[in-house]
């Protein structure tokens, strides 16, 4: 991540398990009980992606129900649980989310951030232009980056943001990091960049939040014609009769 916006491929887990379309209610369990996890990928026979098999499809999770029938789940929400006489007779295929919701491993964190947020996933199939499955991305590896050291983050803002958008003026920028915390301090002569710098700043990996108090360069007042330099001449006056 040393340089470069960090992306999926940096903190993904690589050792995945997933399942076939054929994988029965009760197999599922035990797989997800086994590896720790609450969702798995479902893969057809050439190895792509094709749907995921979570907690809640396996808990038929509703928003209402007959209270008589149903248990209370996560979020307050009932559980419709599947009859148990049924369950052998039930596959992944049948209860898997389709189409899969699935993120690029070139893809930034930022990008896989907000895929979890508006689809309320906890994790996403990493998957190749291919389709096939590379990785799996949770919301624990998103937090990875946080972890960074504030030297290595104050190192790229300085030479990916202040260099690149100030160039000589980059050493009247100053740049400080406190857990996580950018602070940009100094004088700039372009001072439409200053806005641009702190957006930039932010996006750096494992950057919490910005306080930029850049500012422009101290004006030179305008001198009167009495307070003329040396070896300017003052404007001329006209004499009154």
């Amino acid at each position: 991540m040393n340089g470069i916006p960090a992306l999926v491929h940096d903190v993904m887990t690589r050792r995945v398990v997933a399942l076939r379309g054929g994988a029965a209610f009760k197999d599922i369990v035990r797989v997800m009980q086994d590896w720790h996890v609450s969702a798995l990928p479902v893969l057809d026979d050439t190895g792509r992606v094709v749907g995921v098999v979570s907690e809640a499809d396996l808990l038929g999770e509703q928003e209402d129900g007959d209270a008589d029938t149903a248990g209370i789940g996560r979020h307050g929400r009932t559980v419709r649980l599947i009859e148990a006489g049924k369950a052998d007779a039930v596959t992944a295929a049948g209860l898997m989310t389709a189409p899969a919701v699935t993120v690029a491993p070139d893809a930034t964190l930022a990008r896989a951030a907000r895929l979890m947020a508006r689809t309320r996933f906890k994790r996403l199939p990493v998957v190749g232009p291919d389709g096939r499955l590379r990785g799996i991305v949770s919301r624990s590896d998103l937090l990875k980056v946080f972890l960074r050291e504030d030297e290595e983050i104050a190192e790229e803002v300085r030479r990916e943001v202040v260099v690149r958008l100030f160039g000589t003026q980059a050493a009247t920028v100053r740049v400080e990091v406190r857990r996580g915390v950018v602070t940009l301090t100094g004088r700039v002569r372009e001072t439409a960049l200053i806005p641009l710098a702190a957006r930039l700043a932010h996006a750096v990996a494992g950057v919490v939040d910005v306080r930029c108090a850049l500012t422009g360069l101290p004006r030179r007042p305008a001198l009167a014609p009495d307070l003329a330099g040396p070896g300017v001449p003052a404007p001329h006056r006209a004499r009154t009769p």
